[in-house]
């Protein structure tokens, strides 16, 4: 299996994200009056907010700063004068909860002479939890842990979170008034909408209460009664689109899927393969997408087509065994069984933060490798792939044939990147 091959392709798709570089020319024009309030959350949290202050420090501006950063475990950064913290995800936890209410306290002081920078990326949801009234942490962690089964991809979750918070869909906009307030995200959601990214805090929502309930119907999800009395609570609606508090308020995406998945496909011509891409916001169930893209693979093959198949976007598991893993490792398992030996052709799924589901831990793999011999070599080693992938282990899997991407913490997140490499 030439690796090489896959993590270049892999690696040129995380850079192209990567703050230091994407967030600097969009700086230059912000030199408020009185204070720069930075807020940031998400895996990207602290590269950003690391990012803004390097800038500003270059500037003699660094004392005007004040804010803070949240981040999932091993994301966070040292920081010279904003306060970062460290809140689980995807499940949360009462370090995000403290952090969202010292977020929240510290943007009921801004004032007109003030500019709010908002640093948003992916994880934001889970990072900054402040639930709506009545409602307890152990009631959002229920939810959240009912979603994440349940199959919902992350416009579905993130509709409910809205509608169930005092920060998310636009209520930190709200916060913040009368101060200007300036949004800069790394998309890692399917056609980049503002209002979905991290929950979209700072944005409008056009989705109401009605289809929140509607969403856990679907999935057949039974609430708490504190959530379930809360989604039926009209004061819980989210501001809507034409609300004056978004008035003075601006947002702007400075990393996309696209524009990474633009960069893997550079790297594949680079490296002598023609890229076809199937766009940066595939949808569905991991093992359906799998032999989809197995399929495509071995009809180039047999086409006598040398190329590199790329896709991005977020793909869902539906959980249904008990075991570890994350939906680039349920697809690699899946691909690998499509492909069943198929010579000539590799692959490798990683999700670009570093980390693919999980128990939220800094180590978990990011995805895995596949080749020709993976089957063989899990049959060798007395590993059942169809069983294992009932049970939802993969990460079993690939551990035990060696074969998982583990980059850690990439500090950047534009969603999931996959390779397949097919030659001649």
């Amino acid at each position: 299996m030439n690796r090489d091959v896959l993590l270049k392709i892999y690696n040129a798709a995380v850079a192209r994200a990567l703050p230091a570089e994407t967030l600097l020319p969009r700086l230059k024009n912000i030199r408020p009056a009185g204070r720069l309030l930075v807020f940031a959350a998400g895996k990207a949290a602290g590269s950003m907010a690391k990012a803004v202050e390097n800038y500003y420090a270059a500037q003699n501006m660094l004392a005007r700063i004040e804010g803070i950063a949240v981040a999932r475990p091993g994301y966070t950064l040292p920081l010279a004068r904003l306060e970062m913290v460290e809140a689980a995800h995807p499940v949360p936890d009462e370090k995000g909860i403290a952090a969202t209410e010292r977020t929240l306290a510290l943007a009921a002081t801004a004032t007109k002479d003030d500019i709010a920078l908002v640093l948003m990326s992916g994880g934001a949801s889970a990072n900054w939890i402040a639930p709506a009234r009545g409602i307890s942490l152990e009631d959002k962690r229920e939810l959240t842990r009912a979603l994440l089964k349940s199959g919902a991809n992350i416009v579905e979750m993130n509709c409910v979170r809205k509608h169930l918070s005092r920060i998310k869909g636009g209520r930190l906009a709200a916060a913040l008034a009368p101060a200007r307030v300036i949004t800069l995200a790394i998309s890692d959601v399917p056609g980049d909408d503002p209002s979905v990214i991290g929950s979209g805090p700072t944005v409008p929502d056009a989705t109401t209460l009605a289809d929140a309930r509607k969403i856990l119907e679907k999935y057949k999800i039974s609430p708490p009664a504190s959530i379930a009395a809360a989604l039926n609570d009209p004061a819980n609606e989210s501001p809507k689109p034409g609300d004056t508090i978004f008035a003075n308020t601006s947002f702007e995406i400075v990393a996309t899927p696209k524009a990474s998945l633009e960069a893997a496909a550079e790297a594949a011509k680079t490296l002598g393969y023609e890229p076809v891409s199937l766009g940066p916001d595939v949808e569905g169930e991991a093992r359906e997408v799998a032999k989809e893209h197995a399929a495509f693979a071995i009809r180039c093959k047999r086409e006598g087509r040398k190329v590199a198949i790329l896709s991005g976007g977020e793909l869902t598991v539906t959980i249904r065994g008990k075991g570890r893993g994350g939906p680039n490792q349920e697809y690699a398992m899946a691909l690998a069984m499509a492909l069943n030996g198929e010579p000539g052709i590799i692959a490798a799924a990683g999700d670009t933060d570093g980390t693919d589901g999980g128990a939220g831990s800094a180590d978990d793999p990011a995805g895995a490798f596949v080749d020709e011999t993976t089957l063989s070599r899990a049959k060798k080693l007395g590993l059942d792939p169809a069983g294992i992938l009932g049970e939802n282990n993969s990460t079993h899997f690939f551990e035990t044939l060696g074969d998982l991407l583990a980059p850690g913490p990439t500090f950047t997140n534009v969603n999931d990147l996959r390779a397949i490499l097919v030659d001649t």
